[in-house]
């Protein structure tokens, strides 16, 4: 859960977002490196006199400037691609989910299962219990086993969403006549809360998604009681 003032990400609980994590403090050490060596170039410049007549007009200075630009774009590239291909991958999912975008619900399809289907919407303000989350709550979770391979496929019946749960590094657009699909795996039980994240009319801000983790005897238990 995010909480006020936070700067960071929240908690990580799967894999693809530990490595998106790990990329982000990557990434933004080489900035810190770059910003700290513009600004000490900087201040060297307009404190030292004369300064400026060797660097403004030298080769050697206009290759490194050249050349160490491009190994830092690579180091930044590689982890990237890396990332983006382990979060296209999809080997042998236990269990496939249909999450499909409504103006303003989502509604789940356990494709696996054959009368296994519901709607989602959010628990109005007045109906919360004590301890809720306003503007986050759900009348049907959606329960999945934790600590297996899960593919979500996501399509919209109206107009473009996008599911997105950011403790599971996970955001995939919802398009009305495309299938997309993603793959999550919690390493931890829990309840991880999302929302929409692409603009879909009036009531955008009121179709959260809730994904509840736990053991595959739960699960299994669950989803025999909804059928």
């Amino acid at each position: 859960m995010p909480y006020p003032m936070q700067l960071g990400f929240q908690d990580a609980t799967s894999p693809i977002m530990e490595e998106l994590t790990y990329f982000h403090d990557h990434t933004l050490m080489i900035v810190f490196l770059i910003s700290s060596l513009v600004l000490y170039i900087i201040i060297l410049m307009l404190t030292t006199k004369l300064t400026h007549t060797s660097t403004m007009d030298a080769q050697e200075v206009e290759t490194i400037w050249t050349i160490l630009p491009a190994v830092i774009l690579v180091l930044i590239a590689l982890p990237s691609l890396r990332i983006l291909y382990m979060m296209d991958e999809i080997y042998n999912p236990y269990l496939t989910i249909k999450a499909m975008g409504h103006q303003w619900y989502w509604s789940y399809e356990y494709t696996d299962y054959e009368d296994l289907t519901f709607d989602s919407y959010m628990i109005p303000t007045q109906d919360l219990a004590p301890g809720q989350f306003r503007l986050l709550e759900v009348d049907n979770r959606v329960v999945l086993p934790m600590e297996l391979p899960i593919r979500v496929l996501i399509s919209s019946e109206d107009v473009i969403h996008a599911w997105t749960l950011p403790s599971l590094g996970l955001k995939a657009d919802a398009i009305p006549g495309r299938l997309n699909q993603a793959t999550l795996t919690s390493t931890r039980p829990g309840v991880y809360y999302g929302q929409c994240s692409e603009i879909c009319g009036s009531n955008h801000s009121f179709m959260p998604i809730v994904l509840e983790m736990t053991t595959l005897k739960y699960f299994e238990k669950w989803s025999s009681m909804m059928q």
